[in-house]
C-alpha cells in the first residue's frame, strides 16, 4: 500500500477501535473519501486480519469484532506505556502464574516500540517496586510524571486529598513509587514536615514537576517504609502475633495492605494495625492456624473476653 493508503487504513482502524459501530458515511466523512473507497479499505482491514463485519439495514454498519487469531495491535503512546508496564509488573511475579507469558509479549512488544517509548517505560519502571500480590490502576499520566520526577530528583507539586477528606497543597521529593494489590503510593520527602511521607496516587491532583533539582538524601528502604505506613502507622493499635504457619502460606491470605509477614523458624510473625482491639482478634482467631499473641497485652485480655461471649453465644 502507497504510504497516503496506509495512513488512512490505520486512521480508519483507529476509529472502529474507538466505537462500536460506524455507518459508511460517517466513516466517510471522517476520513474525508468515498463510501467506496471506506469499503476497499475495510478489504485492505481484512485481508491483513482484522474482522470487520458490515451489516445492513437500520442500525447497521461497520463493527470491529473479535476473530479466531490476534491481529496486530494499534496503540497510542499512552495504550503502549500502560501495557508495557503491566507486562513488566506480571513478569516480576506480581501476577500469578503469568510470569513467563508476560516475559514473551514484553519482549516482542519492546521490539517494536519507539525508542523514546521504550525509554518512558524503564524510566517508569525504575521508579516502581511492588509489594506482593495483584496490582491496581493508576493515572497513566500521574505515574509518567511522578516517574520522570524520581529520574531526574526534581521536586513535585500537586493537590492531595487526606482520610479527612480536605485539600492541601504539597511540594515533595520524589523517591519511588511502591505498588501495593490494591493501590500505587509515593514515598517522598515532604519540604514543609521535613519528613517522609507516602502519598496515594489517587488521592492527587495536579501533579506538577518542577525544574528545582535536589541532591540525593539517604532513605528508608521504599517498599518497607509503604508497608509500614499501610499496615501500622494510620491506626490506634498495632499488633504483633507469631502464626503457626509459613510466611508464604500467610502472605498468600493476607495481602500486603492488610498486615506486615515476616518469617520466624517454621512460624511467621504478622504485624498488623487497627483502631479497635476487638476487630483485631476477631481478625487473627479467624486464621486457620494457631496464634500467639506478642504485643500488646491488652489483645489478651481482649480475646479472652471474646472466647467468653463465644462461649456463652454456643450455649
Amino acid at each position: 500500500m502507497a504510504d497516503g493508503t496506509t495512513q488512512r487504513v490505520l486512521r480508519l482502524l483507529t476509529l472502529l477501535q474507538q466505537r462500536r459501530t460506524w455507518t459508511g458515511t460517517e466513516l466517510a466523512g471522517e476520513l474525508g473519501v468515498t463510501d467506496r473507497c471506506v469499503r476497499r479499505d475495510v478489504g485492505r482491514l481484512r485481508d491483513l486480519g482484522y474482522p470487520v463485519h458490515a451489516s445492513q439495514g437500520v442500525g447497521g454498519g461497520y463493527q470491529l469484532g473479535a476473530g479466531k487469531a490476534l491481529p496486530p495491535l494499534l496503540l497510542d503512546d499512552d495504550e503502549a506505556i500502560a501495557i508495557a508496564v503491566s507486562l513488566r509488573l506480571a513478569a516480576g511475579g506480581t501476577v500469578a502464574g503469568t510470569g513467563e507469558a508476560a516475559l514473551r509479549t514484553l519482549a516482542k512488544l519492546d521490539q517494536v516500540m519507539p525508542p523514546r517509548l521504550r525509554s518512558e517505560v524503564r524510566t517508569l519502571h525504575g521508579a516502581t517496586e511492588t509489594l506482593p500480590g495483584g496490582v491496581a490502576q493508576a493515572d497513566g499520566e500521574v505515574l509518567t510524571t511522578l516517574a520522570r520526577a524520581c529520574r531526574d530528583a526534581v521536586r513535585v507539586r500537586f493537590g492531595y486529598t487526606s482520610r479527612g477528606g480536605g485539600r492541601q497543597e504539597r511540594t515533595v521529593e520524589p523517591v519511588r513509587m511502591v505498588a501495593t494489590g490494591r493501590r500505587w503510593y509515593l514515598m517522598a520527602f515532604d519540604v514543609d514536615r521535613d519528613d517522609w511521607r507516602t502519598f496515594r496516587l489517587d488521592r492527587m491532583a495536579d501533579v506538577v514537576a518542577t525544574t528545582w533539582r535536589v541532591p540525593p538524601r539517604e532513605h528508608p528502604d521504599p517498599a518497607a517504609f509503604v508497608q509500614r505506613a499501610v499496615t501500622a502507622a494510620p491506626y490506634r493499635h498495632v499488633v504483633r502475633a507469631r502464626v503457626s504457619a509459613t510466611a508464604a502460606q500467610v502472605r498468600e491470605l493476607l495481602p500486603p495492605q492488610v498486615g506486615a509477614v515476616e518469617p520466624d523458624g517454621d512460624a511467621a510473625v504478622l504485624t498488623a494495625g487497627g483502631d479497635q482491639l476487638d476487630w483485631l482478634a476477631v481478625h487473627l482467631a479467624l486464621l486457620p492456624w494457631p496464634v500467639e499473641v506478642l504485643e500488646p497485652d491488652a489483645l489478651r485480655d481482649v480475646a479472652a473476653e471474646l472466647g467468653r461471649r463465644l462461649a456463652r453465644m454456643a450455649r
